[in-house]
């Protein structure tokens, strides 16, 4: 076949999923990574464009033409390589990324784009079954050590970018194990966690260390990492949640979409006993129409809820792109996630007014209004007489993340802050010398690869500062605390 006109004949077409009904039984991925024969048809359908586009849509600037050339010429070993350039975690990636490359994929323009995430996928676990990928080490050693607060992607991909240049690492992480929103956030279903603990395998046996259960600001005060540190990089996230104040927020079943989600994976790694809040035989509705939402849908279908409905207060998207949503933007169309086929009643242009209890401190209800967007969408009204109540025993509110935590470490480091972010320079510096952020702490709450790419950064900025920086020989004994 002639691969530069093989989209003309092959289809875009992902791995089959597991059929709902079977999915819903287990937690764990229902969707398998490519055959080799698969993946190489659907690499085939790269247009090799001229000016890749979807290189504009990956924040890690992966070089997507390249390593599907390579996929598609059968040379995985060279496929790995280009992606390992750019992507320190191709098996996240892979798995839970919105895959905005795909969104500026030429074929998008008129045809359906090339899976691009399901193919980074197949060349990452390609690598892992050949045993091409090995602990990243540096053959020397700096001397210099950093501090990285938080083990999410971002404080993952600065730890490992600065122990390839020869800097001690260590990693502070207040649960039990690290991995962040990667581990505790993300259900299983979408990632399971042995993907998470073999990397961090890979990791430690390059050098790097982590301190769990070690809350930085708490356990170990911002004095204490000044004195045993270079230098700092602060990873810590949003984990703020938008919260909605109505009445009846205090009732039991009225809970944050994230702790929801935190305790269920507890429950499935075995930290936890059992799941403390449960969607079991219970009528759950969702609050909030993005990713968190879809997770805690399909999380209650697996814990046997009785119904799902999701609400949102925002206008049900068209099926097609409009003139004021040209390609290569983001396309804001009607998409359907893999919890929402499980199951769910999606409702649209409705508006949450209260939760309702049965007198006993227990939510039976959530009240609703439809509402009418007016002021070309930048006002609504509520329609009158469509207030009702929605039967509902778990309301989880998923409407987002406000800030990172301002108080604690930030205020100790003398870190400014502004609209619920630390302030940074363009080297990713903080207002405090030495200091470095990057992720969601920096940006706000944004997607798995942003924070990949802000860790890299923060990282390559860290080292340019080490390598101007005179360093006094501290024994490392802290960590007897």
């Amino acid at each position: 076949m002639d691969q530069k006109k093989a989209f003309f004949d092959i289809n875009r077409q992902p791995p089959p999923k597991e059929h709902p009904q079977k999915r819903v039984k287990h937690s764990k991925e229902f969707s398998p990574t490519f055959t080799e024969g698969q993946a190489q048809s659907q690499s085939s359908r790269c247009l090799d464009c001229g000016i890749p586009f979807c290189h504009q849509g990956c924040p890690l600037g992966n070089h997507i033409p390249q390593f599907n050339q390579a996929v598609a010429n059968k040379d995985w070993k060279q496929a790995f390589q280009i992606l390992d350039q750019t992507n320190n975690f191709p098996e996240f990636t892979g798995r839970v990324c919105p895959a905005p490359c795909e969104q500026s994929c030429v074929l998008n323009i008129y045809q359906d784009a090339v899976t691009i995430e399901e193919i980074e996928k197949a060349i990452v676990e390609e690598a892992f079954a050949q045993g091409w990928i090995k602990p990243k080490k540096s053959e020397t050693r700096t001397g210099k050590k950093v501090a990285v607060i938080g083990s999410g992607p971002a404080g993952l991909a600065a730890a490992e970018e600065l122990n390839l240049k020869g800097h001690w690492v260590t990693v502070f992480e207040k649960d039990a194990k690290p991995g962040g929103l990667l581990r505790y956030g993300i259900p299983d279903f979408k990632l399971e966690k042995w993907v998470v603990d073999r990397r961090i395998r890979l990791m430690q046996e390059a050098g790097i260390d982590f301190k769990c259960r070690m809350e930085v600001g708490k356990d170990v005060t911002a004095a204490q990492l000044k004195q045993r540190f270079d230098a700092i990089i602060m990873c810590i996230g949003a984990p703020v949640p938008r919260d909605m104040e109505l009445p009846g927020r205090d009732l039991t079943g009225v809970e944050l979409a994230m702790d929801y989600l935190y305790q269920q994976n507890q429950w499935i790694s075995g930290e936890k006993k059992q799941a403390a809040l449960t969607a079991k035989d219970k009528h759950v509705i969702v609050i909030g129409g993005g990713d968190t939402g879809s997770d805690c849908i399909g999380t209650a279908h697996r814990q046997g809820a009785q119904s799902v409905t999701q609400v949102t207060w925002g206008l049900q998207p068209p099926i097609q792109r409009t003139t004021e949503n040209p390609w290569p933007e983001w396309a804001k169309v009607l998409d359907t996630s893999s919890s929402q086929e499980e199951g769910c009643h999606r409702m649209w242009n409705v508006l949450a007014k209260a939760f309702i209890g049965n007198g006993q401190g227990e939510l039976v209800a959530l009240r609703v209004v439809t509402i009418e967007w007016t002021e070309g969408r930048k006002a609504y009204r509520e329609v009158p007489d469509s207030e009702r109540d929605l039967p509902c025993g778990l309301a989880l509110m998923a409407i987002g993340f406000q800030s990172t935590k301002t108080e604690g470490l930030v205020k100790q480091l003398g870190l400014e802050t502004q609209m619920g972010k630390i302030v940074a320079d363009k080297r990713f510096q903080g207002s405090t010398e030495g200091v470095f952020v990057a992720g969601d702490a920096r940006r706000g709450a944004s997607l798995l690869v942003w924070a990949i790419r802000e860790g890299r950064d923060a990282a390559y900025a860290c080292d340019e500062y080490l390598g101007r920086k005179v360093v006094a020989e501290v024994e490392m004994d802290l960590w007897e605390v």
